[in-house]
């Protein structure tokens, strides 16, 4: 016999706009499983799972008479999605003299009318008129001679229930998940998850059921702006999609969102648990990168699973194709749901994908040792080196015209790199490592291709580190301090540790550029290492460890999204928190190509 052991919610505080899921655990009798093993469409051992979600709206007033109090509610507007003020009537008269006008309601919304719905009631009807202390209102009398039907589809009866104490329940929603609206702003919602059998269609047992906390409005940090730094075109055009952006330029986006396997409640205590929840944080991280419309985005800290069930079909609703790149999986013995990587994304209006190419630092550190370590070090090397790291190149072609380009009718091709150095900071030679092979890989590719780059990413190093002054000026001083930490001589081998790229944080814009609102900007970048004073804000640490990098030569700073004030940060909280969902910010130029000198 399959039972019930128990119904949780990941969040007991629900937030307007955040999906809410139950999760329920199940008795069978050889085993425990959750509801992720019971589909609503097919049964287990002979059975389903039916659930009903209520609100405790104790003031809800007629939709044809707004001075009555309701005492029904037309559960077919329910189901339909429909505005739930308008599903609301004063008594079953009411609602059947207005039905003619109200099916009108019905019709248009008719595709999302469930077609079982009159079973799915006599479900719950029948267990709560029979249960302690609930009553049904049915729709008696004439309502019920009224032909209540939508084409072939039986509509809900009318229905609210009440229970002992005098409060009053009106249904919400007749699925496993339910998005609370602004409606429920204030109220207490109540979760109840029944098991049915296949075949009567009776149910087995008693109802589950969960009450949470009272609704929350969802927290709405203010806007950043695009501040203009070029000084050419100070407010930039507002295009048709809401976009803000000069002719033939583009905007680029990096931000570590923060994994979930990341993200425990010891590590950020200070913030809400209800905050801290995927649930919330997937719609409040959605919201936020959505609201940027960049034409590029590049994430890092995505879950495998969260990028194949969230990320790349939320996105692609947006217009924007995505490409991934999972992080090997030897420190998570194989488990795929828990292996972040860096995703990728390009509006599909503005570029077309030419080509990709994978770094995996733990191959390149196979081909290291085998070759430039001594053979007694080997091991010890390669355990040193193999940290599961990788970066994704996206090589992509501009379908936009690009005004100032050197020659109008030539493709205009553009290589974006996307990492995460995510490793200990006591390993300082294996980051200079790691930095320096994504580098020496994006030089292959400008040898074989004119082509601007753009490198993005959380590389987990302060400025003025051995791994920026790479990134950024292209070279280590050899007397540098990190250089020190190399204990198994893994940088012997790249004695002059440079590159050619004419590469420029894009960031430092703000302390070079002209345009208005920059002396406020300018106060949050630290002048000696012409970098953000953070991108990255905790209890334990705060500073800059993420980067937008580009070929000078070939590219060109338009504008940058405004970076935030560590005191409104930090006076109450750090990050992440209710208004922001990463402990990372997200960074964002506008760029636009430009033609190269000639050599």
């Amino acid at each position: 016999m399959l039972s019930v052991l128990r119904v949780h919610l990941p969040s007991d505080i629900p937030i307007v706009g955040c999906e809410l899921t139950p999760y329920v655990l199940l008795r069978r009798p050889d085993k425990t499983v959750t509801t992720d093993d019971v589909p609503e469409s097919a049964p287990l051992d002979g059975h389903f799972l039916r659930y009903r979600i209520q609100s405790d709206r104790k003031v809800a007033v007629c939709s044809v008479h707004p001075s009555e109090q309701a005492t029904l509610q037309c559960l077919g507007c329910v189901k339909a999605k429909i505005t739930v003020a308008k599903s609301y009537h004063c008594s079953p008269k009411c609602f059947s003299d207005a039905w003619q006008h109200h099916r009108v309601l019905h019709d248009r919304a008719a595709s999302a009318v469930n077609e079982n719905g009159n079973e799915e009631e006599e479900i719950f009807g029948r267990y709560n008129s029979s249960g302690s202390g609930v009553i049904n209102a049915s729709l008696t009398g004439s309502a019920s001679s009224t032909s209540l039907t939508n084409g072939s589809t039986p509509l809900y009866p009318a229905a609210v229930t009440q229970r002992s104490g005098g409060e009053t329940w009106f249904e919400v929603g007749r699925s496993k998940t339910y998005t609370p609206t602004a409606d429920d702003i204030g109220h207490v919602l109540k979760f109840e998850c029944v098991i049915v059998d296949a075949e009567t269609k009776q149910p087995v047992g008693h109802p589950n059921t969960i009450l949470t906390s009272r609704v929350i409005p969802a927290p709405s940090p203010s806007p950043r702006r695009l501040i203009p730094v070029s000084g050419a075109d100070l407010l930039g055009n507002l295009q048709s999609d809401g976009r803000v952006s000069s002719s033939g330029s583009f905007t680029v986006l990096s931000y570590n969102i923060l994994s979930d396997s990341y993200a425990s409640n010891e590590l950020y205590s200070y913030c809400p648990s209800w905050a801290l929840s995927w649930p919330y944080r997937r719609q409040n991280l959605l919201r936020e990168i959505v609201g940027y419309r960049a034409d590029i985005v590049c994430l890092q800290e995505v879950q495998n699973d969260h990028f194949e069930e969230f990320f790349a079909p939320e996105l692609d609703k947006h217009g924007y194709q995505a490409l991934y790149k999972r992080e090997t999986n030897e420190v998570y013995s194989g488990n795929i749901h828990t292996i972040d990587g860096c995703a990728t994304f390009f509006r599909r209006d503005r570029f077309s994908h030419v080509k990709k190419y994978e770094v995996e630092f733990n191959k390149a550190a196979q081909s290291l040792t085998e070759v430039a370590v001594q053979t007694t070090q080997k091991k010890a090397a390669l355990n040193r080196l193999v940290k599961d790291n990788v970066a994704l190149i996206v090589v992509l072609e501009a379908k936009f015209s690009n005004q100032g380009a050197d020659n109008p009718g030539k493709r205009q091709l553009l290589c974006v790199a996307n990492t995460h150095v995510n490793v200990p900071q006591e390993l300082k030679d294996v980051k200079i490592w790691q930095v320096h092979t994504l580098l020496k890989g994006l030089e292959k590719i400008a040898a074989s291709a004119d082509i601007p780059m753009l490198v993005c990413g959380d590389f987990n190093s302060v400025p003025g580190s051995a791994p920026h002054s790479l990134l950024a000026m292209g070279k280590v001083d050899p007397m540098h301090a990190d250089l020190l930490v190399d204990p198994l001589a893994i940088l012997r081998p790249h004695s002059k540790l440079t590159h050619q790229l004419p590469l420029v944080s894009a960031y430092s814009s703000f302390l070079r550029g002209v345009g208005l609102g920059l002396e406020q900007q300018r106060r949050r970048m630290d002048p000696t290492t012409n970098e953000p004073l953070f991108t990255n804000c905790t209890r334990d640490f705060i500073g800059t460890l993420d980067y937008i990098l580009y070929t000078a030569d070939s590219l060109t700073v338009e504008s940058l999204l405004e970076l935030l004030d560590e005191d409104s940060l930090r006076k109450d909280t750090a990050l992440p928190s209710p208004e922001w969902s990463s402990d990372h910010i997200a960074l964002l130029a506008e760029f636009r190509c430009v033609p190269r000198p000639r050599r």
